[in-house]
């Protein structure tokens, strides 16, 4: 099985200590193999492999605080839904909400 890079894993990582230290319902260690199960899956499954290393890095830090929120469907589509197509933030806007509805998809969301 492949590695997660670090660009995807480490933010990923970092959400679940977030939202471990913020809400006393979520137990870190579950949440922490949440994240990695999410990420793993992200990248195996080829979602985010057409975005640059710019707009990986932007897709990634949305997605991995979606995930953490109560209602991570919700939150990935409405990340989706806030991207204009003339984003001066993103290289690739139309890639970045493409990403974000895949991620949808192979999460099960």
């Amino acid at each position: 099985m492949p590695t997660v890079p670090s660009v995807i894993l480490e933010p990923f990582l970092g959400a679940a200590d977030e939202v471990a230290q913020r809400r006393d319902d979520v137990d870190r260690d579950v949440v922490r193999e949440l994240m990695e199960e999410a990420a793993t899956m992200l990248h195996n499954s080829l979602a985010l492999d057409d975005l640059d290393g710019h707009d990986l890095r932007a897709a990634v830090a949305a997605l991995s605080e979606a995930l953490v929120a109560r209602d991570p469907g919700e939150a990935v589509r409405a990340c989706a839904a806030a991207v204009e197509d003339d984003d001066p933030t993103l290289h690739d806007p139309a890639g970045v909400r493409a990403a974000y509805l895949v991620a949808v998809s192979v999460l099960q969301l």
